[in-house]
Parts: C-alpha cells; sequence; structure tokens
C-alpha cells in the first residue's frame, strides 16, 4: 500500500467523499496526528525549514537574546525621546 497527501477544492469535498466510499475496500483514510494538533503543521514546517536554510546560508543572520535586548532598548530609548513632550 502506498500513502499519499492529497488537497480537495472545498466544493468537490462531497463527491471526492462519495468516491472514497464507494472505493473503500481499496482506500484507507488515516488523519495525520500533526495536523490535528495544528492544522498548519506543515506550512509553519515548511517557514521553519526556510529561515533555518537562510542562516546556514548566510542569507539572514542570527543574534543573541542580549543584542535582541540591547537593541530593543536603544529603540524604546529613541522612541521616548522623539515623542517626549
Amino acid at each position: 500500500m502506498q500513502t499519499v497527501t492529497l488537497e480537495v477544492q472545498d466544493n468537490y469535498i462531497q463527491s471526492f467523499m462519495n468516491y472514497v466510499n464507494e472505493h473503500s475496500a481499496s482506500i484507507q483514510i488515516t488523519k495525520d496526528k500533526n495536523l490535528e494538533l495544528d492544522p498548519y503543521f506543515y506550512e509553519r514546517q515548511k517557514e521553519l525549514h526556510q529561515i533555518r536554510d537562510d542562516i546556514k546560508s548566510g542569507k539572514s543572520e542570527l543574534i543573541s537574546f542580549e543584542d535582541f535586548e540591547n537593541n530593543v532598548d536603544a529603540f524604546e530609548k529613541e522612541l521616548e525621546k522623539q515623542y517626549a513632550n
């Protein structure tokens, strides 16, 4: 038996399910546990893999949390100066 992933148009889902029911001896449907927990699991996984690849290739830079905090603090002080009345 082989496993495949399908995307079915919303307006065709009932017809598709009818077909599956008619051929249930040859088709087995199982729920994907990842999608039960997070309906966007595979989209998020793809994004995270892209972020990881960008960091590895040098396209994106990863900074420490300490540097991030310092940048945010400096930005906050700049905003306070700019908008202080």
